[in-house]
């Protein structure tokens, strides 16, 4: 077996290719697209690259067929946010059931990353956003992933836990079915924050699509901002976010608490877009947005998933978790019957009080990722993740 860097345009196309021919026979694996996977490893169109380094690899046989890949980088923005040595990261392995060959890949990364001075990678993880490309499929292989989610095999869990990857925290996907009864509990949040006249909930309005950047930096800013290793937004990251999303938005599903007329809470959702680029096969091309825009205007889709939730320190424990879902639910149950499923991604472990909102919306764990560590010198203590207060 030998590994080769990625340089060439034929590398390239391995690299995409070989989780086609890998889940060839896998009924939920969805295809992610070609455009998607090559934008990380572009210096141009990931910004990333502003701040850190990347490499990838691809691992052929001896009758030079390739039979496994990975990729591994240094974020500086990340590198010691929130962690007690340097980490580094990797992610986009795939490999055929070998554990020589997957530890090859393993080792390629650990030694890549140790010439640049890290004592840890976190892996599967992505070379940028954290909601893309993020965290091992260890629960769930019986349901599709969502758009730039990770689904792999079962067994690549070995492959992680036998190198010495430790759990660093689980990210879960809730589920429930759009119509049902909620939580009394949402009810009552939603009373006590109508008791303060100052507060507005409701989804996006037409005339405001040009502030939602605004809308989103607010309080994204303020509610994860510096916390968990979360960078804060810029105003021209937002309106990246915004530009990706407004293709497939739909303004029934953004929902936003206002303070006097100010963005103080989100809860953001998008239709679930996989479901329709699952007959793309991975190329956008003009055949591809052909397929797309068909699927769309017939309304293949009837998912929805959450993207973004939360609120500003100085208005929690006031009822505006509640009183944006009861909204939600009121629009989404009785009067815009659109979707018939909703999905809540990357919800850490870490973080209970999301947790016991989900629960209240009454969905189940569906999928359950698992983020690990490997620690270089093993004689340190691991440590998990730090819950968020």
């Amino acid at each position: 077996m030998k590994i080769l860097e990625v340089i060439t345009p034929e590398q390239e196309k391995e690299f995409l290719m070989l989780p086609v021919r890998l889940y060839k026979n896998e009924p939920h694996w969805i295809r992610p697209l070609d455009k998607d996977i090559l934008d990380v490893f572009d210096k141009v169109k990931n910004k990333a690259f502003r701040h850190g380094e990347c490499i990838h690899w691809i691992l052929v046989n001896d009758q030079q067929e390739t039979i496994g890949r990975v990729a591994a980088f240094v974020n500086n923005k990340t590198v010691t946010k929130g962690n007690e040595q340097p980490t580094g990261g990797m992610g986009f392995f795939e490999c055929i059931q070998d554990k020589a060959a997957a530890f090859m890949l393993f080792d390629a990364c650990r030694k890549w990353l140790e010439t640049r001075g890290m004592e840890a990678m976190d892996g599967p993880i992505n070379f940028g956003n954290r909601d893309r490309w993020w965290g091992l499929l260890v629960e769930g292989f019986d349901r599709e992933p969502n758009y730039q989610c990770n689904y792999n095999f079962s067994y690549y869990q070995d492959f992680f836990e036998a190198y010495g990857f430790q759990v660093y925290f689980y990210q879960f996907t809730f589920h429930r079915p759009v119509q049902g009864p909620l939580s009394p509990k949402l009810a009552v949040k939603a009373a006590l924050a109508a008791k303060d006249p100052n507060y507005e909930f409701r989804y996006l309005r037409k005339n405001e699509m040009s502030k939602l950047p605004a809308y989103i930096l607010s309080v994204y800013n303020k509610a994860w901002a510096n916390r968990f290793e979360n960078p804060e937004l810029s105003m021209l990251q937002a309106q990246l976010i915004v530009k990706q999303m407004k293709p497939i938005m739909d303004r029934r599903l953004l929902y936003f608490g206002f303070y006097r007329g100010e963005p103080v809470s989100f809860f953001l959702s998008l239709p679930e877009i996989n479901q329709v680029f699952k007959y793309v096969n991975g190329r956008l091309n003009w055949i591809g947005k052909i397929k797309f825009l068909w699927h769309a205007l017939i309304k293949t889709n009837r998912k929805a998933f959450g993207i973004l939730f939360g609120v500003a320190p100085e208005h929690q424990g006031k009822g505006l978790d509640g009183a944006m879902v009861m909204e939600s639910r009121r629009v989404l149950q009785d009067e815009y019957k659109r979707y018939d499923e909703y999905e809540m991604n990357w919800i850490g472990d870490f973080n209970p009080k999301m947790i016991n909102v989900v629960d209240q919306v009454g969905a189940k764990i569906c999928k359950r990722h698992a983020t690990y560590r490997k620690l270089f010198d093993e004689t340190k203590p691991f440590k998990r993740a730090p819950i968020l207060n």
